[in-house]
């Protein structure tokens, strides 16, 4: 069987005032966060997004999609459906989702043990870009199938 070859993802963490950024590869299965875009007006900066996929060429884009922990849907949940519906309109880039419950705690936690001894306070920007991260890399470990936007 032909090996697959590598191949860059990047991330999204959606929310109503900020769109956590990553950029990751399959093979390290890790990702890094890029920072944060905009969201103003009811619109995400689609300028600093095309920005981002021309710089890093992903061959695949993931939005983490918030359930409940019930799995149930929330009203972000359908938010960051129609940001990925959106993203597969704009870039012709295969669009997948997955489930980012907890994402954020996730992320919060590692930047705060990671920081416990320097002196840097953890900003919700630290946390979205992180965020991001954990989405993307849940994607590359994740052996079940993906939603496409």
């Amino acid at each position: 069987m032909a090996a697959t070859p590598p191949q860059t993802a990047l991330g999204f963490d959606f929310g109503l005032k900020r769109i956590g950024v990553a950029v990751g590869q399959t093979v390290t299965r890790s990702a890094s966060p890029l920072g944060v875009v905009a969201f103003r007006g009811g619109e995400p900066d689609w300028e600093a997004i095309t920005k981002f996929v021309a710089e890093w060429r992903p061959g695949s884009l993931v939005v983490g999609l918030p359930y409940n922990m019930d799995l149930s849907e929330q009203e972000m949940t359908q938010h960051a459906r129609r940001f990925a519906e959106e993203l597969a309109r704009r870039f012709p880039l295969p669009v997948h989702t997955v489930d980012e419950r907890l994402s954020s705690r996730e992320a919060e936690a590692q930047l705060k043990e990671r920081r416990q001894q320097g002196r840097r306070r953890v900003t919700r920007e630290d946390i979205d870009g992180a965020a991001a991260c954990v989405i993307l890399e849940s994607w590359f470990n994740s052996t079940r199938g993906h939603d496409t936007a």
